[in-house]
């Protein structure tokens, strides 16, 4: 949920709607309240719609993050894609996925 209240994987899948992708390719995890947790959800999707790749849509400073993950459960084609938009936390938050990345 963000801070706007609403849940960011479905306004996030409402954008890319409006960009002509197929609602029918489009899963959504709004359980994900950590990294780890939405690994989890999203191989747990993919036992019941068997797919081989995926495309990772978060802020910047998190998609490395978020693809070592998933290529450590197995699932190697992972892209990302990030939308340009910066925030003066966002430096916390750079400086919090260095420690991060190294501990998951």
């Amino acid at each position: 949920m963000g801070k706007e209240g609403f849940y960011e994987g479905s306004k996030m899948k409402e954008y890319l709607i409006k960009k002509n992708i197929p609602d029918s390719v489009i899963m959504v995890d709004n359980k994900g309240n950590n990294t780890r947790l939405t690994v989890e959800n999203v191989l747990e999707i993919q036992k019941r719609h068997p797919f081989k790749s995926l495309i990772v849509v978060s802020r910047y400073f998190h998609v490395t993050r978020t693809k070592k993950l998933f290529k450590d459960k197995g699932l190697k084609d992972v892209e990302s894609v990030s939308p340009v938009y910066f925030e003066w936390r966002d430096l916390y938050s750079i400086l919090r996925e260095f420690p991060a990345y190294y501990t998951q």
